[in-house]
C-alpha cells in the first residue's frame, strides 16, 4: 500500500503516549508499505526532528504552522474567541488552508491506496471529496475527555465553558467519523461507544502495543522503597488533573502511613503550580522532560496511574507493566486494556482505596513483584508493535476494498 499519512506534529522527540503509538506503529508499517507523511510543523522540533522523520517515513512534507503555547495571552484570547465557533477549541486551533491544499495537490498528483486521518484533530483540513480510501485512527473518543473534563471540574466558570466544548466536541466527531470509509480505535470499548453514539458501521480496533525489548528492566537496578512514580506529558489536561488529583487528595492519606513517601513526576511541560509545589514540598520530585524514563521507573517502588479523565488506552500502563513494575490505577486509568485486577494490576477509584492499595503494594513486596511478573508476561506475549501493526494494516486493506465495492466482514 502507499499510504498518505496526515499528522499535526512531527514525531521527534518521542516523549507522549500518542507521538509513541505512531511512531512504533509506522516504523512497523514502513517495513512493507509505502509513507508519504504530511504534518503541520511549528518548528519546536527543529531540522533534527525532520532529519529523523526518515525513520518512520518515506517522504516528508511539512506544512508550518503555528499555535499559542498554553498559559500565555495569545492562548486566552483564541479560548475567549472560540466561544462565538462551533468548533472545539482543540480542532480550531489546527485548521490550515494550506494543509488542505497539500492534501489536494498530493492526491491529484500521486496515486495513493488510503489516507490515514491520525487522531481528529487533522481531519478538519481534509478535502470533502477524496479520490482514494479514507480511515480516521482515533486514539481516543475527544468527546469523552472533554465530558470527564466538565464533570470533574469545580470552578464554575471553567466548568460551564468545558460543557461548552463538549457538546461541540461530540458533534464534530460525530460527523468527522462519518466521513471516512473506515475508523481504527484503540479498544474495543471506544469502538463500541463510537458505533452506537455516531452511528457508524465500519469500525474496528487495534490494541495498544509496547516495545517489549526497550522496556525490560535491568538487574542491577536499586528501587527506592517508598518511591512512587508517575509518567506521562504534563501539559496534556487529563494527566494535570490526575497529578493535582494525587497531590491533593491521596499523597497525605498514604503520608499517614508512610511518612517518607515520594512522588516522582517524569514528563515534559509541567504545569507551574507543580513545579511551585515541589520547591516546597520535597517529597514531590518533579524532572521535566527526559530522554529516558526507565532509570525513574526502575528507581521507584509503585507506579501510579490516577486519572479521571481519558479516552483510548493508557500506553504508560504497558510501559510500566514490560517493566515489571506494580501498578495502581484508577479504572479510568486502566480503561480499554485486557487486565484484571489483582491479577495485573490493583484498581482504586477513590483516594481512601487508591492510597490502601498503595499502602498495600508498598509493604507487601512478594505480592508487588507477583503482580510485575504477571503484567511483563502479558504485554510480552501479546502486545509487540509487530502484531499492532499488522492488524493496523489490515484494517486500511479493508477500507480499500470497501470503498471498490467488495463486501468483506469487518475484522477484529
Amino acid at each position: 500500500m502507499h499510504i498518505l499519512w496526515l499528522k499535526t506534529e512531527l514525531l521527534h522527540p518521542v516523549d507522549k503516549g500518542g507521538k509513541i503509538r505512531t511512531y512504533q506503529m509506522l516504523r512497523e508499517l514502513k517495513r512493507e508499505h509505502r509513507i508519504t507523511y504530511l504534518t503541520l510543523d511549528d518548528g519546536s522540533g527543529g531540522e533534527r526532528a525532520r532529519a529523523q522523520a526518515f525513520e518512520y517515513c518515506h517522504d516528508l512534507v511539512v506544512v508550518p504552522h503555528r499555535t499559542h503555547a498554553k498559559f500565555t495571552l495569545g492562548f486566552y484570547f483564541e479560548l475567549a474567541i472560540n466561544l462565538f465557533s462551533s468548533l472545539p477549541y482543540f480542532i480550531k486551533k489546527y485548521a490550515s488552508e494550506k494543509m488542505r491544499h497539500e492534501i489536494e495537490r498530493l492526491l491529484s498528483s500521486k496515486r495513493y491506496d488510503v489516507l490515514v486521518c491520525d487522531f481528529l484533530q487533522p481531519s478538519i483540513n481534509v478535502p470533502s471529496q477524496l479520490n482514494c480510501a479514507s480511515v480516521l485512527f482515533q486514539h481516543n473518543v475527544e468527546a469523552v475527555i472533554w465530558k470527564r473534563h466538565y464533570q470533574v471540574q469545580q470552578d464554575l466558570i471553567k466548568k460551564a465553558y468545558l460543557y461548552g466544548q463538549w457538546l461541540k466536541a461530540r458533534a464534530y466527531e460525530r460527523a468527522a467519523c462519518q466521513r471516512f470509509d473506515f475508523v481504527v480505535a484503540v479498544s474495543h470499548e471506544d469502538a463500541e461507544l463510537m458505533k452506537h453514539e455516531y452511528g457508524i458501521k465500519a469500525v474496528a480496533y487495534v490494541p495498544t502495543g509496547v516495545d517489549t525489548e526497550y522496556f525490560r528492566p535491568r538487574n542491577n537496578a536499586c528501587r527506592e522503597p517508598h518511591n512512587l512514580v508517575f509518567t506521562g506529558s504534563m501539559d496534556w489536561l487529563p494527566n494535570e488533573d490526575a497529578i493535582k488529583y494525587f497531590t491533593e487528595n491521596i499523597m497525605p492519606l498514604i503520608k499517614r502511613i508512610v511518612p517518607d513517601v515520594t512522588l516522582t513526576v517524569v514528563g515534559r511541560n509541567p504545569y507551574p503550580s507543580l513545579i511551585e509545589l515541589s520547591q516546597r514540598d520535597p517529597s514531590v520530585i518533579v524532572t521535566g522532560r527526559v530522554d529516558d524514563v526507565r532509570p525513574y521507573m526502575e528507581r521507584a517502588a509503585v507506579y501510579v496511574v490516577p486519572i479521571r479523565i481519558g479516552g483510548g488506552t493508557r500506553l504508560k500502563i504497558y510501559e510500566a507493566m514490560a517493566m515489571e513494575m506494580p501498578i495502581v490505577s484508577t479504572t479510568v486509568g486502566a480503561e480499554g486494556l485486557p487486565v484484571r485486577d489483582g491479577l495485573h494490576l490493583l484498581l482504586a477509584d477513590d483516594p481512601e482505596s487508591f492510597a490502601a492499595a498503595t499502602v498495600r503494594l508498598l509493604f507487601d513486596r512478594e505480592f508487588a513483584r507477583e503482580l510485575g511478573r504477571r503484567g511483563a508476561m502479558l504485554v510480552r506475549e501479546q502486545f509487540g508493535w509487530a502484531n499492532v501493526a499488522r492488524k493496523f494494516a489490515e484494517l486500511c486493506e479493508y477500507a480499500i476494498k470497501a470503498r471498490s465495492g467488495n463486501s468483506l466482514e469487518i475484522l477484529g
